[in-house]
């Protein structure tokens, strides 16, 4: 697992964590709550894919999924 650090991106971490966060406590029902890996694992991807020029490498996809799940 430790090879994996090296895809952490922390502005990625950061922005999905605030995503997360503010879906979990503000939206009332707790259907959403199963969707929100799924969310900012898709937000994690798009962000890695914007700080990039939106390019879209298997390594731009592990970094914004692992990011975003982080």
């Amino acid at each position: 697992m430790e090879f994996l650090n090296d895809y952490l991106i922390l502005i990625v971490v950061g922005i999905c964590l605030c995503i997360g966060y503010v879906l979990k406590h503000v939206v009332p029902s707790d259907k959403v709550n199963r969707f929100i890996p799924l969310i900012v694992a898709v937000l994690g991807v798009f962000v890695n894919a914007w700080m990039n020029a939106f390019a879209f490498t298997p390594e731009i996809l592990l970094g914004g999924l692992f990011s975003g799940l982080a």
